[in-house]
């Protein structure tokens, strides 16, 4: 009987030897490649860190500080200046919030048949109809607001025509105009925000409606879809992204705006903007000054993050 003998096991085989090293240019090449948008970033990043983050760690600072104007300001973490601005000037909060909603309401009725009439029926007319809805943004803000000034003022025609089909007596009993005169009203404050922030949220809305295929309304009526039903399934849930952008680009200023308020309201239609700005420039109170402006920051931030989480528009969540 003849012996097995066990296979020969094959030696292992040598590593591999290693990449050749490469060249100290190339490599230099390949990091400032790599650093390239990083350098793109840099000036961004200063201009926010300059004019951004630093004036807001300023203003943190001022709003914890106690003392006078004579005597100088100190931080003494005085958190309580929060909570005395808040319940003293939470009127001008609640009004300042319920006007810029009704004026981002009247913008979105307003501005979305705009929009849509710019986008899907303007044909060559489009070019013109938008220099005309840019067209204010050559005048001063502060010029537009005081020429509604002249026209809703009480010997201007449209308090003429409205008093003689007996609108002011209406809006006088809803508590938005007082008497046979608008001006110093809550409806003059809100046709002016109305009016100068329109613009904010057509060109979201066109810029949204203007992607959309047009074959898919073509599609919807080849099923028998009405007009109706076609904007409401097709175009307005098409349009949401350009919705959200346009609320938010309408309602944040509004809320914080005070020239409005300033030129066609009174006294009793300040808003939390008109504090503010009085409170910087007029009582030279700092402190309550800066407590208020972060309150307001972190309330429109609040009221933001919600609404975009809710819209549920994929562009923006």
């Amino acid at each position: 009987m003849s012996a097995t003998t066990a296979p020969e096991t094959a030696p292992p085989a040598p590593p591999p030897p290693p990449p050749p090293a490469a060249p100290a240019g190339v490599r230099k090449a390949a990091l400032r490649k790599k650093l390239v948008p990083y350098w793109l970033l840099l000036p961004g990043i200063l201009w926010l860190v300059i004019f951004f983050a630093a004036p807001l760690v300023y203003q943190a600072s001022t709003s914890v500080q106690t003392g006078s104007l004579e005597e100088g300001f100190k931080v003494t973490w005085h958190f309580q200046t929060y909570w005395d601005a808040l319940t003293e000037y939470y009127p001008q909060f609640l009004r300042s919030v319920m006007y810029a909603a009704t004026a981002t309401v009247l913008c979105l009725l307003l501005g979305y048949p705009l929009a849509y009439l710019i986008a899907f029926r303007a044909g060559r007319w489009r070019n013109l109809v938008m220099i005309l809805v840019i067209a204010p943004f050559f005048t001063s803000f502060l010029i537009r607001t005081l020429a509604w000034k002249t026209i809703l003022s009480d010997s201007g025609p449209v308090v003429g025509v409205l008093n003689s089909l007996h609108i002011l007596d209406v809006t006088s009993q809803l508590g938005l105009t007082e008497g046979e005169r608008v001006l110093a009203t809550p409806l003059a404050v809100v046709c002016g925000l109305t009016y100068n922030f329109l613009p904010f949220m057509i060109l979201p809305l066109y810029s949204s409606l203007e992607r959309i295929d047009g074959r898919l309304h073509e599609a919807a009526g080849d099923l028998y879809a009405k007009p109706f039903t076609t904007f409401r399934k097709v175009t307005f849930p098409l349009s949401m992204p350009g919705v959200v952008a346009g609320t938010l680009l309408t309602f944040i200023p509004a809320t914080g705006d005070y020239i409005n308020a300033e030129l066609l309201g009174s006294t009793d239609q300040k808003m939390v903007g008109n504090v503010i700005q009085s409170q910087f420039l007029r009582v030279l109170d700092y402190p309550t000054a800066a407590a208020l402006s972060f309150i307001l920051m972190a309330a429109i931030l609040a009221m933001v993050t919600v609404y975009i989480r809710r819209s549920g528009t994929e562009d923006l969540v």
